[in-house]
């Protein structure tokens, strides 16, 4: 495993240890450990700068499902290093700020455990070689995004704002799926770098273009680009720390990362050009229209983040048309907007991180961020005024900020642009450096409402003066971090020069250089009498003109009907889905699980019957060579069918219990007699616990009832039954008769022991050759049974007659329950039912049968005797973890049974659902350990090792995989059954 596999599993583990042990850090602030991550991968990048520099490769190959191209391949050059720094080093004072803004009193672990991993995500995404992996990390980042913007999960504004963000950036991720499933479809491979390598050969084919737009959409709804920026004001809800980091050096600078990313490969042609130039332009001016309307200071700086990457997304468009001229001095004046894209992506990460900042203090020290209740707080708060006056002068391009040089290099590519004759520009680039202009003066408009409206002028304030104070040192700290970095950049621009602009050129537009050229990138605080500056004075007039004008024109924002903004927009799209789809839902989902059954076998032998009619010839009806029946066959086949036709005809549940029983035990023996141990030995255990789980769900329903149904429901029920049996029967045949390819029953049998060291071939397959559906189908399981426990504790209102009513408290029925009237009174529509289960005792189920505690007391450790022997054995005879499970499950089945589901809790007081989450682990963790061995997910090893007592024995990975199978189906079944087998 590579230093970089390291850097980017470290935040997730980490936040998994902290989240895990956080109990013992009660009397310290959680951040100070975690602030150790973030601080040593910042030191482990920077030491990284000479080796990029200089070109050298830094990389890192773990292979995943080689045959489908897909590998955790990681790749450090000059735009990932300068990404991985922003996130790791805005990540340690962010942090280091958090520590003093969030209380000690708040859940501190789940806090960083959200922030640690979408560190890990951003890196992930930085700096993955492979499209997929990429992918999966970038999905990552909404996630974490959305769980922290959801933080204050109890204020409907934060989960609000937390679902737009998902819907907009996961819509978005998929579509840039899609386009990697193009590009993948026309280069043969999910390699960016292999790709780029091969450019030239695809570039015609029709699903180029597609892969293009699909891409860049992908791109644009993670930066807020225009018209998917309205997540960001909205996430704004955020704690202070979570939006300085997110909003000002990670997740937002995910798109543009994209578009730099891909720039080599799509750079050149007209449609790139347009639509990257295009709306970033639109959602600069939009961005910097917008903020000065704001009066509260995050919503001005989302605002303002919108419209700086906007900024930035424009330059990225326009210096890829460098790519169009090649290698040449055609070229070179292109790329200038690629020098200020990357220079301003890093400026705008140390300014805007540092006003976010700024508003947390004052919001911290004040209660508001409404600038109408603020004002004359410079005197109060010096050191906040200062960072606040140098960020919002830098975002303004105001000298000697760092925000100043990008922001000249931005007017100077505007003004390039001009002379670009291709793409269909002509006389329509004059616009781009006018759209420029103005939306420069806008930026300065709301970086003076910033200062002014904060710090300045007199107090709107409604707290006393004696109670306004500067920060705690510890939350100033990382805010003048910040700000003197953005001052040390100003007047030293060429810190970064060759150090960190230069060398991501180079990976931004690798073409334009051969061997060992490289970039001239060089800064200057002053440049002479340039176009450039003499806008830069134009917009410091006619901004600070219009601001000293602002009562008179702000109104114009007024005039804008409301229901025509993007943010109306996507509620009423949203609630029109939700209305709708809640109509046709309610058209079908009626309640009856008759109905459903009756949908599901409908579509499914309607599509069967369609696949028929597909496959015409392709289907063989063989129906010689087959084995004869033998009499037990025949036997269990009439028992079989009987039992099955007998469970309609039930009187009662508890027949229709045994019956559906008797079906899976007869299915048992059959397998039995066709020599399928492992199958049988599941079958039964299966059956056994499902024939348990069962009883105690009846238990809570009320009698069964029977009464005359409809000729016309009869006659449904009785078409689709024959038409289910009748289809399935053709789909048994023609899969017996039907031989398309080789068997590889063969292969398993031959190599099952030579390359996975078991006999059993039934449990190699499902610990080696096919762990992926084992863990798949664990990870259902465990879902399954964590929706089971969430749906009967949350509550709900009862709506069944069930044998419950017996414990149903008396007190709370005679004199403690408020009148209701008849809108909330649910007796009428359901008659005299409970209306919560929180008025219910929690009663353990209990057998009074001496006899059968008695030989439980036995038979139990014969179970679990050979539950372990199942276990232990399953790699060479029939057994395994999955059956191991089972078995030990069904023997504390049996105890709860026979004594009651409290002896449980007291023998073993373990939280079955956490064990379930450590069987999943240790799956997890087994699966990834074969990356520290350079192969790929869930490969499994073996080897033979002389132990004492036991000789010689063999000892194989797979054992683990097996456990943590086994920790999850044990955990997995006793959480359904403890839950269904109390009584609310």
């Amino acid at each position: 495993m590579s230093l970089l596999h390291v850097a980017v599993i470290l935040p997730f583990a980490a936040g998994i240890l902290l989240a895990t042990l956080h109990r013992f850090f009660r009397k310290y602030h959680l951040g100070w450990p975690v602030l150790l991550v973030p601080a040593l991968l910042f030191v482990t990048f920077a030491s990284l700068i000479p080796a990029v520099s200089q070109r050298n490769t830094v990389s890192g190959n773990i292979p995943w499902i080689p045959s489908l191209d897909i590998g955790f391949n990681l790749y450090l050059d000059g735009l990932s290093l300068m990404l991985t720094l922003l996130i790791t080093g805005i990540g340690v004072l962010v942090v280091l700020y958090s520590i003093f803004y969030m209380d000690m009193k708040e859940a501190l672990n789940r806090f960083y455990l959200y922030l640690l991993m979408f560190m890990g995500a951003m890196l992930g995404v930085v700096l993955s070689d492979n499209m997929i992996v990429l992918y999966g990390f970038w999905e990552l980042t909404s996630i974490t995004s959305f769980l922290l913007i959801a933080y204050n999960y109890k204020r409907e504004a934060s989960t609000s704002g937390a679902q737009k963000s998902l819907m907009i950036t996961v819509f978005g991720g998929f579509a840039m799926l899609t386009g990697f499933m193009m590009m993948y479809l026309i280069t043969g491979t999910f390699s960016i770098r292999g790709t780029i390598a091969g450019l030239g050969q695809f570039q015609e084919s029709i699903l180029f273009l597609p892969a293009l737009v699909l891409i860049l959409i992908g791109a644009f709804t993670k930066s807020a680009q225009f018209p998917f920026h309205i997540w960001l004001p909205d996430a704004m809800e955020a704690p202070t720390p979570v939006s300085a980091y997110l909003h000002s050096a990670t997740m937002v600078k995910a798109g543009l990362y994209v578009v730099a990313r891909f720039t080599p490969i799509f750079g050149g042609q007209g449609l790139w050009f347009w639509l990257v130039t295009g709306v970033g332009l639109l959602t600069l001016c939009y961005g910097s229209f917008l903020a000065v309307k704001k009066i509260d200071l995050k919503a001005i700086l989302a605002y303002s983040t919108i419209s700086q990457l906007g900024l930035i997304m424009s330059l990225f468009g326009v210096g890829s048309a460098a790519l169009y001229f090649g290698n040449g001095e055609s070229s070179a004046m292109y790329t200038v907007a690629t020098t200020a894209a990357l220079l301003h992506l890093f400026n705008h990460a140390t300014f805007k991180a540092a006003l976010f900042m700024v508003v947390g203090i004052v919001d911290h020290e004040t209660g508001t961020r409404d600038i109408r209740q603020l004002g004359g707080l410079a005197s109060f708060m010096p050191i906040t005024f200062t960072v606040a006056l140098i960020g919002s002068l830098a975002m303004a391009g105001i000298p000697p900020f760092n925000g100043f040089l990008s922001k000249e290099l931005f007017f100077q590519a505007m003004v390039e642009v001009t002379h670009l004759r291709i793409f269909g520009l002509g006389s329509w680039s004059v616009l781009l450096p006018v759209f420029a202009w103005l939306a420069s003066v806008f930026t300065l408009i709301y970086a003076l409402i910033i200062v002014f409206k904060t710090f300045l002028g007199r107090s709107q304030s409604e707290i006393p003066a004696k109670k306004l104070h500067e920060a705690p040192a510890g939350m100033l700290i990382p805010p003048v971090v910040l700000g003197v970095l953005v001052v040390v950049f100003g007047l030293f621009p060429n810190l970064l020069a060759g150090s960190l602009i230069e060398p991501a050129m180079a990976a931004v537009l690798p073409s334009l250089l051969n061997g060992d050229e490289r970039f001239d990138v060089h800064f200057s605080l002053w440049h002479g009498w340039t176009p450039e500056l003499i806008m830069t004075i134009g917009v410091v007039i006619l901004g600070i003109t219009l601001y000293k004008l602002l009562p008179r024109w702000r109104n114009i924002y007024e005039h804008y009907p409301q229901g025509l903004t993007i943010n109306n927009m996507y509620h009423v799209v949203l609630d029109n889905l939700q209305h709708y789809a809640r109509k046709w839902t309610e058209a079908y989902m009626n309640g009856s699980v008759r109905s459903y059954l009756v949908y599901i076998f409908s579509f499914t032998v309607a599509l069967l019957v369609y696949a028929f009619f597909r496959s015409g010839e392709n289907i063989t009806w063989n129906l010689q060579g087959n084995a004869p029946f033998s009499f037990y066959e025949v036997v269990l086949l009439v028992t079989l069918i009987g039992a099955a036709v007998s469970i309609p005809f039930a009187k009662n549940r508890l027949s229709a219990v045994i019956m559906t029983g008797a079906v899976g035990y007869i299915v048992t023996l059959l397998f039995v007699l066709f020599r399928a141990p492992d199958l049988a030995l599941t079958q039964m255990i299966v059956e056994t616990v499902s024939v348990a789980l069962f009883l105690l769900c009846f238990y809570h329903l009320p009698e069964l009832q029977r009464g005359k149904s409809s000729r016309s429901y009869l006659t449904v029920n009785m078409i689709v039954a024959i038409a289910v049996g009748v289809v399935m029967t053709f789909v048994a045949l023609a899969a017996s008769g039907t031989a398309s390819l080789e068997s590889i029953s063969t292969f398993f049998l031959q190599e099952a022991y030579n390359s996975a060291g078991g006999k059993n071939v039934v449990n190699v397959l499902l610990v080696d050759y096919r762990g992926f559906d084992t863990l798949l189908e664990i990870m259902v399981l465990g879902v399954a049974s964590l929706s089971i426990y969430s749906m009967i504790n949350l509550n709900l209102e009862a709506k069944d007659l069930g044998a419950r009513l017996k414990f149903r408290k008396k007190d709370d029925t005679q004199d403690s329950e408020p009148e209701l009237d008849d809108k909330e009174d649910n007796t009428k529509k359901y008659g005299n039912r409970e209306r919560s289960s929180s008025s219910w005792d929690t009663v353990p189920l209990q057998s009074n049968d001496v006899l059968l505690q008695t030989t439980t007391k036995v038979v139990v450790f014969i179970i679990l005797t050979f539950a372990m022997h199942l276990f232990f054995a399953g790699h060479h005879n029939p057994g395994g973890g999955f059956i191991g499970g089972l078995v030990t499950a069904a023997a504390l089945v049996l105890i709860a049974l026979a004594f009651s589901t409290d002896t449980i809790r007291k023998a073993l007081p373990v939280d079955f659902r956490i064990l379930t989450g450590i069987g999943l682990g240790i799956a997890l963790l087994t699966g990834a350990g074969s990356f520290l061995f350079g192969a790929p997910f869930l490969s499994q090893t073996f080897g033979y090792f002389e132990l004492p007592l036991l000789g010689e024995t063999e000892l194989a990975t797979a054992m683990l995989f097996d456990l943590g199978v086994y920790l999850a189906v044990l955990g997995v079944t006793m959480t359904i059954i403890l839950q269904i087998g109390e009584d609310r």
